[in-house]
């Protein structure tokens, strides 16, 4: 079994415009919401592509029976520590060139007492799984030092991924994590350098490999991606492909790589090939729709790794 824990739940709003004029009207030409947050995004990948997912985590009352929906229909089996008030909202704001701007909400307030029950459940669910992922950002009253916390109950035998925001990585880090997955605007932010080469790249990944983490994978965007353990490096360029959304697109390249460590390969060149495939797959589909399994197969099929 795969975990993921999603401690902040979103409804995403998708919003395609011909172009964004700030400051002035935009109609709206197509509108699409689905009921998500990164973790979630993870378990409903694993589940197209015939995975074992559980995904816990905060829900919030007024909104959890369309996320319950939507993990049901996906195949996705879910344990939630409930709370009142709704999900936030999150607007993603596309034009005609596939730009994507994004408007985030904060979220409902979580008590102590409900963190509490999240970490106990964690702590009940994690041993049942092989891989467990945490990403995504936290509710308000919900401090960065709860990734700490609630990894920490997760055993050692458990493969643990992460995907999260800076303050977020450096308290999580604070225990053994087996992989971590920034972006490049991610990388170089959490170092504060702007990396303009494969070689910077690696070089920065590698302060997280210092720091005990067993694998960085870097998301290039429409460039491809970067992996690397501090020995091996690897590079895969991504497939050329329309692209109608990248919104969820890096959880879907963690969703695969978590398919792949269930089974117990943890070969560097496959997982990035995995990586890259369910990730451009996920650009080719609109909104947060994620990918199709035969996308990914086929796209699968078409990338080459190239040691570094």
């Amino acid at each position: 079994m795969i975990l993921t824990v999603c401690p902040n739940p979103s409804i995403d709003c998708t919003i395609e415009l011909d172009n964004l004029n700030v400051g002035m009207l935009n109609r709206i030409r197509n509108k699409i919401e689905t009921y998500s947050g990164k973790a979630l995004n993870v378990a409903m990948g694993i589940a197209r592509l015939q995975g074992n997912a559980m995904a816990t985590g905060f829900m919030f009352q007024e909104s959890r029976s369309m996320f319950e929906q939507t993990l049901k229909r996906e195949g996705v089996a879910f344990k939630f520590i409930n709370n009142e008030g709704s999900a936030r909202t999150n607007y993603k704001i596309i034009d005609n060139k596939s730009m994507l701007t994004e408007i985030n909400d904060k979220g409902q307030s979580v008590s102590r007492n409900k963190q509490i029950e999240l970490i106990n459940l964690v702590k009940k669910l994690a041993p049942r799984s092989s891989v467990t992922v945490m990403s995504g950002s936290l509710p308000q009253g919900v401090d960065a030092s709860f990734y700490h916390e609630v990894l920490s109950v997760i055993p050692k035998s458990v493969k643990k991924i992460v995907d999260a925001e800076h303050q977020n990585i450096d308290e999580a880090l604070k225990g053994e994590v087996f992989m971590i997955k920034p972006n490049l605007r991610e990388l170089e932010g959490f170092t504060g350098r702007t990396l303009r080469t494969k070689g910077d790249i690696i070089a920065s990944a590698n302060l997280f490999i210092e720091r005990g983490v067993k694998v960085v994978l870097v998301s290039l965007g429409a460039d491809g991606a970067i992996i690397t353990n501090g020995t091996e490096n690897y590079f895969c360029k991504s497939a050329t492909v329309a692209i109608n959304s990248t919104v969820g697109a890096g959880d879907c390249m963690l969703s695969s790589v978590c398919v792949e460590l269930e089974k117990g390969n943890e070969d560097l060149k496959e997982l990035l090939r995995v990586s890259v495939a369910s990730g451009t797959a996920a650009i080719t589909t609109r909104g947060t729709n994620l990918f199709y399994k035969d996308k990914f197969e086929e796209i699968f099929e078409k990338l080459v790794v190239e040691k570094i």
